[in-house]
């Protein structure tokens, strides 16, 4: 059952989660940029702008944004049979092996992380965290009440950031080419946050081919940083 916490504090909670110095090891992925840039698909400022903007638009409008609505419900309703089948979802739609392990370690992660928060979570509902990151994130934010477009939004521009600071390191481009991308990218989350907001059922998904080739490649790639 979620505690009831003075909008300014859920604010912060939302930064909290968001914060890429929470232990999840977001930090350690690059979902298949980093073989985007070894084969010339992504080379400069201007590339990597369009591939975060492709993805934004796509997976995480269509996909990932509609499914943390579902998930935060059913944590709010205390149904674990929707938080179960919408995690099992979000896994059967990553496209490659590294993508689903993605989320599994992350999951397992903030699995465990959360009881420390303050967070409680239940032995029935400890394996179904553990298997999709997207699901202890819905339950953290809707027990700290963080509004869910708040949540959605914070959650679209934490991964903005850490996509956008892996880039900058494989490709490589200076600070302020990062900071720039992340800034003229940030407009478009109230919008994309309102869309995928209001699909329905039926329509949930995405598909993101580049990214899948680039990330199935990166599993055999010689020297890599990332871990997809």
């Amino acid at each position: 059952m979620a505690t009831t916490i003075e909008p300014d504090v859920a604010r912060l909670r939302l930064l909290h989660l968001v914060s890429p110095s929470l232990p999840v090891g977001t930090f350690t992925y690059s979902q298949g940029l980093e073989w985007a840039v070894e084969c010339g698909w992504v080379g400069d400022e201007v590339g990597l702008k369009e591939w975060l903007g492709c993805l934004m638009h796509s997976g995480m409008t269509q996909l990932e944004i509609p499914l943390l609505a579902r998930l935060y419900q059913a944590s709010a309703d205390n149904d674990d049979t929707a938080l179960a089948y919408w995690s099992r979802y979000l896994l059967a739609c990553r496209e490659t092996r590294e993508l689903r392990e993605e989320e599994r370690n992350r999951g397992r992660a903030l699995a465990s992380l959360l009881p420390h928060l303050g967070i409680p979570v239940s032995a029935a509902r400890m394996p179904i965290l553990r298997s999709c990151q997207l699901a202890g994130f819905a339950l953290a934010a809707q027990h700290w009440d963080i509004p869910l477009r708040q949540a959605a939004e914070g959650y679209l521009w934490g991964w903005l950031e850490n996509t956008t600071l892996a880039g900058v390191k494989i490709v490589p481009l200076g600070q302020t080419a990062g900071q720039q991308i992340i800034a003229a990218l940030t407009g478009d989350i109230p919008r994309l946050v309102e869309r995928g907001l209001n699909l329905e059922d039926e329509v949930i998904g995405a598909s993101c081919p580049a990214q899948a080739l680039a990330s199935s490649l990166h599993e055999t790639q010689y020297t890599r940083l990332y871990r997809s």
